[in-house]
């Protein structure tokens, strides 16, 4: 017979759920719609040039595509599986350009780990999923650059309306990486979660990092963004969670 204390436990753990998912905590999962329909609500203008790093399959820059059909984007994805892919699903579009390559925080050669090849969970690091049951086995060798000398040398420093960050739990590396381009771009979409735990990363890094580059950091939540105007740690939720940070005027 189930003791009243788990069935207590059991329904505060289902509204504790709940309530962080309306917040936006552990959303980011299922919200590709979402995510791009909260970004495109905070620009203050028609973009012209988007950065999707971290560009998988290409459901985020189709997504865009679908939005702003004369949007120019430029797709940062190191796993070969997924480039295959990538170039095969925008090989009709001369406006999405595909980069065989991660971006960190230095230029050089790396190992991007999975539990298979192509997996959304592919990270620089080799991620502990033990307690999941899921193996991180699968490897392949990357190129890493930095964006700085690409935004310097293919994008002329031109300024950018939006990048999107989906590189678990390496969002902080590719900021430093950035130099001169974070100050020429107006949003900057990053993704948090469980990879950050195998980063050793945290919801403060980002906001020490964007309050210094002056940016206001907002989270993607099921009925739009919600600005947080300090952090807080209990904002330090490990599940997937998606934010946008966004230049002040």
């Amino acid at each position: 017979m189930i003791s009243a204390p788990k069935l207590w436990f059991d329904l505060l753990r289902r509204v504790e759920r709940k309530a962080a998912r309306l917040q936006g905590k552990g959303f980011g999962a299922f919200s590709i719609a979402e995510e791009v329909e909260a970004a495109c609500a905070l620009l203050r203008r028609k973009p012209e040039l988007a950065v999707d790093i971290g560009g998988n399959v290409g459901h985020y820059a189709a997504a865009l595509r679908a939005r702003f059909p004369a949007l120019e984007i430029h797709v940062f994805e190191p796993a070969s599986v997924n480039v295959a892919a990538l170039r095969a699903r925008f090989e009709s579009d001369p406006a999405i350009r595909i980069n065989a390559m991660a971006v960190g925080r230095e230029a050089g050669n790396a190992t991007l780990f999975s539990d298979q090849p192509g997996s959304g969970l592919g990270s620089l690091t080799k991620r502990n999923l033990d307690h999941m049951n899921i193996p991180f086995d699968a490897s392949e060798g990357v190129q890493v650059i930095r964006f700085d000398a690409y935004w310097r040398d293919v994008l002329q420093e031109r300024p950018i309306d939006l990048i999107k960050l989906d590189i678990e739990g390496h969002e902080l590396d590719a900021l430093a990486g950035m130099g001169a381009a974070l100050g020429a771009t107006q949003a900057v979409q990053f993704e948090f979660g469980g990879a950050n735990i195998d980063t050793r990363t945290f919801l403060r890094d980002f906001f020490a990092l964007f309050g210094d580059a002056g940016f206001d950091i907002h989270r993607i939540t099921p009925v739009g963004a919600q600005r947080l105007t300090s952090y807080r740690e209990s904002d330090e939720a490990f599940t997937t969670t998606n934010f946008i940070a966004l230049r002040r005027s």
